[in-house]
Formats: structure tokens, C-alpha cells, sequence
């Protein structure tokens, strides 16, 4: 291993090589900000760059992207509630509300740092336990995906706790418009009304947008003003003043890490489920779990640190097993495809130069998230000096390009639009529109393993339920999740004990 080390060093000595990091950092950053453009296209868009390049330093312009590209979002989450990426849904559950009181820099701040250091964590085990972990995510079936994917979902009992009702049904919502599209096994039409744009489901990046962003926009329209007229007065604080505060963290710091280096493992769960459960995690074991949707700095350290920790996780699958965690990582295998690179064991000894090259480019790239992100951020923060009659129409049109850019379909603005009228809905209910995407992202994967595990027992349900409780790995998940909602109910019965009394 030290040889190896030795050879990646003597890769990043290439100051060609911390340039290409230098561009995919700055370059993710930009497409992290911008509603709509994600880690994925960021990454095929500058795959043929590469082409010219040498394998170590067109890898690590890539990591340089998909690193940044996965915290930026946090950006635009915290200063306007709207999430850049999917992985910083979680992150405008708090981080939001923090700027509201006029405490952007200590929420941009702590997002950068947590980013940071959930990105080296999941590094580091990718340099030193990327075969073990890979080989873990073997043990994983149809079954397994299943039940991680209702863990995942049971988080909507934390996340409504004061709402419950208005959050499952948010829930649910969200369920039955996973479904629309063709089913991912007999390929019959649902609930497509005959639309085109809707044969193969509701694009997650145009219903993010919708259902953040346009009742932003009305919310703007509707108030007058700016951001800073409607929040507290603006913290004049540096953003490296806060990072003892990120210290005081460390149980935090490290189980959001964990969580997001082991989701980025599991094939097909992705950033923003892991934001999701490491954010409902760390409620549970907060002293101040009534904080968390108010602005608590929990929440956002717990979001952006098990959101990019999922960056090296999804590596490790990719590199030591040719299998993708990610559409991200699906990108990055043609590219090293494209320069004649197998995964597998021969990556790690006869192309060490190229493997550790690029892991230790990883590390180059966390660690310039903080002084980049925070310079970038501390521009973007202007933004909430905009007068609304300014910025609701710029976000709007912005809204509309990142929904087109995803497809080149007009269809999918239509959708954008009308899942914005629903998100707008719920505010006006005052219902949740987490629990609306959580069920969103996961309605599809439990669906579609669901139907692969009743395929695998030919239909028959009660050997389907043995399986579950059968197979190690599925218990030990299954027992999560009646812990998880056991525990949502009692959290949501002192809530209401609270308001009563």
C-alpha cells in the first residue's frame, strides 16, 4: 500500500494535475449552483475534455466535479430553499431557516466544512477499505434493496413530527406519483393520461425545481422586499470563526459520514437518501430535536456531511467491481472506459498511477472545498440583497432552463409547473414537501425490487416475508425500521403533549 501511495503522490506532483482539480472544483461548484444542472450531466459534459488528457488528470478534473458539484447545491438550498442538487434537499430543512434569521454565513460555513470532512471520511475508505466495503454490497438483493428502501421511507415520521397526518399524506403523495410511467417490470402504462412526457415517470431533478422553487417565486411576488428585509440582521462573522463550533459536532461528524459512505456503497440509494438519513439520525439523538426544522445547525452538518461522504462510497463499488453506485459514477465507468482503464484488480496494481492518482485527487478536492466554497458562497450570499421584483423573475427563468436542460423536452417545464403548484399547496397547508420527495425518490427503488423479489419466489408472498426476516442483513434492516417508527410516534405524541399543555 505505501508503494502505492508513494506512486499516486508522485502523480499529484504534476502541476498539470492540480489544475484539472483546480477547474473540476471551480467547475462543480458553478453546476451545483445553477437549479437543475446535476453532478451527472457536469461529469458527461466534460467526459469528452478528457479525451486529450492522461487517465490521472482527466479522472481528477471528474472527481473535482462531482465532489464540488454534490455540496454546492447547499448554496442555493440555504440563501433561497431551493435545492441546487437532489443531495441538498435535506440541507434546506434547516439551512434555510438559519438564513431567515440572518445567520447565512454560519450555515454556509458549516455546510462547507461538514462537506469537507464527510468527503475525506468516505475517501479514506475507499483508499483503505474499498474492497471489503465492495464486497459487503455483494450480500445485497432484491430483498435487501427493498426494506432499505421502506427504512428510507419510514424517515417521513420524523420528519413530520408535529404534522404527522399532513406528512404521510405528503408521503404518500409522493408514493403514487413514483408510480407514474411504465412499470419497471411488465412495462404496462400508469397514470400517464396519454402524455408523452410522462411515459417514463416524473423527472426528480424537474419535480425538485417545481416544488421548490415556484412557491419561492409566489412567496417573493407575494411579500415584496428581499431576503434580507425578511430575515434578522446579517451576521458580519468570518466563515472560519465557526469551525470550532463543527467540532463540538464530533458524533455527528463521524455517524453522517458513516451513513453516507455506506449508502454510497449501496448500489441505486444515492446522496439524497443518505442527507435524509443521517438528518433524521441526528434528530433522534440531538438534546434539541424541537430545533431541527427552525434552524438548527445539526441538521445541516448531519445533511452535507453524509451527502458527500457518498461520493467516495459510490467509488468503491466502481472501482473494485466495474458496478456503479450512481448515474454519476455510471458516467465516470465509460470514462474510464474510454482510456482503456478495467475495474477491478488490475486498476489498483498494474494502473496504480492512474487508481491512487485519482483517490488522492479526491483529497486535493475536499480540502479545496472549504476555501473556494466559502470565497464562491460569500458572493452568492449577495443574493439575498436582491430586491424580490428582481430575483423572483431570475430564479424563475433559471427554473425553467435547468427543467429543459435535463430533457430538451418543453413537456417537462408543464410538469416543473404543476408540481409547483402542489409544493405551493403545501405551504399554504402548511404540510411538508420532504416527506412529498422523500416518497418520491424512493417510491421507484422500492417498487421495482419489490416486484423482483416476488419474481424470484414466483409470486408467493409468505416466502417473500421469510426472506425478510430470514436473511441477516434484511433483519437487521427490518428492525431499523419498526425502531425508526416506534420512535417517530412517540416524538410526534410529546409534540403534540407540548402544544396541548
Amino acid at each position: 500500500m505505501t508503494d502505492q501511495l508513494l506512486i499516486g503522490l508522485s502523480a499529484l506532483a504534476d502541476p498539470v494535475m492540480i489544475g484539472a482539480i483546480i477547474i473540476g472544483v471551480l467547475g462543480g461548484i458553478l453546476i451545483g449552483v445553477l437549479p437543475g444542472l446535476t453532478s451527472t450531466l457536469g461529469v458527461a459534459l466534460l467526459i469528452p475534455v478528457t479525451f486529450s488528457m492522461p487517465p490521472q488528470v482527466g479522472l481528477a478534473m471528474l472527481g473535482g466535479i462531482y465532489v464540488a458539484s454534490t455540496y454546492s447545491g447547499a448554496i442555493t438550498a440555504i440563501l433561497l430553499n431551493i435545492p441546487g442538487t437532489p443531495a441538498s434537499v435535506a440541507t434546506l430543512l434547516d439551512g434555510y431557516p438559519m438564513s431567515k434569521k440572518g445567520q447565512s454565513t454560519r450555515a454556509l460555513a458549516l455546510a462547507t466544512f461538514g462537506s469537507s470532512i464527510g468527503g475525506l471520511v468516505s475517501v479514506a475508505a475507499l483508499l483503505f477499505l474499498g474492497p471489503l466495503l465492495a464486497r459487503l454490497s455483494l450480500y445485497f438483493g432484491p430483498p435487501e434493496y427493498f426494506i432499505l428502501a421502506i427504512f428510507g421511507i419510514t424517515v417521513i415520521a420524523s420528519l413530520s413530527a408535529g404534522a404527522m397526518e399532513k406528512g404521510l399524506i405528503a408521503g404518500a403523495m409522493g408514493l403514487l406519483i413514483s408510480t407514474v410511467g411504465y412499470h419497471p417490470l411488465t412495462g404496462s402504462m400508469r397514470f400517464s393520461f396519454g402524455a408523452p412526457a410522462l411515459f417514463d415517470g416524473i423527472p426528480l431533478v424537474a419535480a425538485l425545481i417545481g416544488l421548490y422553487s415556484i412557491p419561492e417565486v409566489i412567496d417573493m411576488i407575494a411579500k415584496r422586499g428581499s431576503i434580507k428585509h425578511r430575515a434578522a440582521k446579517l451576521e458580519q462573522r468570518s466563515p472560519y470563526s465557526y469551525l470550532p463550533e463543527l467540532f463540538r459536532h464530533k458524533v455527528n461528524l463521524v455517524r453522517s459520514s458513516v451513513i453516507g459512505t455506506l449508502v454510497g456503497i449501496v448500489p441505486g440509494v444515492g446522496s439524497s437518501v443518505a442527507g435524509f438519513i443521517a438528518y433524521d439520525a441526528a434528530k433522534r439523538s440531538s438534546r434539541s430535536p424541537e430545533k431541527f426544522g427552525k434552524g438548527s445547525a445539526e441538521g445541516v452538518i448531519a445533511s452535507e456531511t453524509s451527502n458527500s461522504a457518498v461520493t467516495g462510497g459510490s467509488l468503491v463499488p466502481l472501482m473494485t467491481l466495474g458496478i456503479p453506485g450512481n448515474p454519476v459514477t455510471a458516467v465516470m465507468l465509460g470514462g474510464l472506459m474510454i482510456h482503456g482503464l478495467q475495474p477491478g484488480a488490475e486498476l489498483f496494481t498494474t494502473n496504480a498511477k492512474v487508481s491512487f492518482g485519482f483517490i488522492l485527487s479526491l483529497v486535493i478536492s475536499n480540502l479545496l472545498l472549504v476555501p473556494i466554497g466559502l470565497l464562491f458562497a460569500k458572493y452568492c450570499a449577495k443574493v439575498i440583497e436582491v430586491p424580490s421584483a428582481i430575483l423572483a423573475p431570475v430564479i424563475l427563468l433559471l427554473s425553467i432552463i435547468g427543467t429543459y436542460s435535463i430533457r430538451g423536452s418543453v413537456d417537462d417545464i408543464f410538469v416543473m409547473l404543476a408540481l409547483g403548484a402542489i409544493g405551493f399547496a403545501c405551504k399554504v397547508f402548511a404540510a411538508p414537501r420532504a416527506p412529498l420527495v422523500l416518497g418520491l425518490v424512493l417510491g421507484t427503488l422500492a417498487e421495482s425490487e419489490l416486484e423482483r423479489s416476488l419474481a424470484l419466489v414466483q409470486g408467493d408472498v409468505a416466502a417473500f416475508a421469510w426472506q425478510l426476516v430470514s436473511r441477516p442483513i434484511s433483519l437487521v434492516i427490518v428492525c431499523l425500521c419498526v425502531i425508526a417508527l416506534y420512535q417517530g410516534i412517540v416524538q410526534h405524541r410529546r409534540h403534540s403533549r407540548v402544544l396541548d399543555s
